[in-house]
């Protein structure tokens, strides 16, 4: 399927993976969006792509309004949303449960969790009006198996976002609408900052790369509408870090 004029909004936009996947959607002439809280890194963003330069909208979407802003915005400015990508999320330096604080653990929920239910509620009453809409959710390893690395909130947060995106896709099968659940394992990203212990440059340049990522969805948008990938496991081919 030919991507030129689609229109993709893209939550956590200003950098790592959804950066990487709105550059690789607006190469195939896609109309992206990108969206996150801070305004000034998604403007500084929005320099870098080579061309077809995205939207830029600053939005929290743990705010529910804001996120119902952000797609109304999106569709009087350039027209219905075809692709949502869900790449928003945060993670804590003191992760371990004996280190977490209940008020670290709200914020991870909120973003990585209920941040997700907020945009998928704004976006699907259009999607579900024309029968047609593809949303690719970026969870994590750690949301399908506990991983010590990640800890608690953070897991849980994923586990609970693939949840939604696994019974909402098939709610909404009906619909013609569909989700892509998305599992990366180690990603350079700039969320490796929050990590309790520093990453060496040699291990970044292994993990996966959000360009990588980009290119899946590239390829999965690419497919017919009459067929899903429910889910995608993307991770380093060698992981010795864990």
């Amino acid at each position: 399927m030919n991507l030129s004029g689609k229109i993709a909004v893209v939550t956590g936009g200003g950098s790592g993976i959804g950066l990487g996947i709105a550059k690789a959607l607006a190469a195939e002439g896609c109309r992206v969006v990108i969206a996150g809280r801070n305004g000034k890194k998604l403007e500084h963003a929005a320099a870098t792509f080579p061309d077809n330069p995205p939207l830029v909208i600053a939005c929290d979407i743990s705010d529910r309004a804001a996120a119902r802003e952000l797609i109304e915005k999106t569709t009087a400015g350039l027209g219905p949303v075809d692709f949502l990508i869900n790449s928003a999320g945060i993670n804590i330096a003191k992760r371990k449960m004996i280190d977490l604080d209940p008020e670290d653990f709200d914020k991870v929920m909120a973003v990585n969790t209920t941040g997700f239910f907020n945009i998928l509620h704004a976006v699907l009453p259009g999607m579900r009006e024309r029968k047609d809409g593809l949303i690719f959710n970026v969870s994590s390893i750690a949301g399908k198996r506990a991983l010590p690395l990640a800890g608690p909130a953070y897991a849980a947060s994923k586990f609970a976002t693939t949840a939604l995106g696994t019974e909402i896709g098939t709610e909404e099968a009906e619909n013609g609408i569909r989700i892509t659940n998305i599992y990366p394992g180690e990603a350079n990203t700039p969320l490796l900052d929050d990590r309790p212990v520093e990453v060496p440059a040699d291990v970044k340049a292994k993990m996966v790369h959000p360009e990588d990522i980009g290119a899946m969805v590239v390829a999965i948008a690419q497919l017919p509408p009459h067929v899903v990938v429910p889910e995608l496991i993307i991770k380093p081919l060698y992981q010795e870090y864990l």
